[in-house]
């Protein structure tokens, strides 16, 4: 009887792993980017991280109430003589949607990008107070 280690990570189980993410193409992915949701008296704020990614290359859009970031962050461009052994960082479209309160005022949300931070400022609209209402005599 011979016997032999076990090997976890063996030759063919790597050329596998290696042809999978040589058969990925960073265009094609797709990615989420993690947001945090905040709220105060006056308004709701949701932050994005998204280093890496120009402002230019991001949509903010509302329609019907729904808020979606959506864009696409561009790999590095690799030359023939790179070749790349190990990749953790995603890159491609991404899209992200939100469905707002109808607290939120639509018309006067912001958004602005500062060190890889999407912040996208959605006011609110003010409170309607209840009213009483004087009846008259005819």
């Amino acid at each position: 009887m011979k016997i032999s280690r076990f090997e976890p990570c063996s030759y063919v189980d790597l050329l596998n792993r290696d042809t999978a993410r040589a058969m990925r193409h960073p265009a094609h992915t797709e990615w989420r980017p993690p947001v945090d949701i905040l709220e105060d008296k006056g308004r709701f704020m949701l932050r994005a991280d998204l280093p890496g990614v120009d402002p230019s290359d991001i949509d903010v859009s509302m329609d019907a109430g729904v808020l979606t970031i959506s864009g696409v962050r561009r790999g590095d461009e690799q030359d023939e003589a790179t070749d790349v052994r190990h990749s953790e960082r995603a890159s491609g479209r991404f899209q992200r949607r939100f469905t707002l309160p109808e607290t939120a005022n639509a018309e006067g949300i912001t958004a602005k990008s500062s060190n890889g931070i999407l912040e996208v400022s959605i006011p609110k609209l003010p409170a309607v107070q209840a009213r009483r209402i004087s009846v008259e005599a005819a």
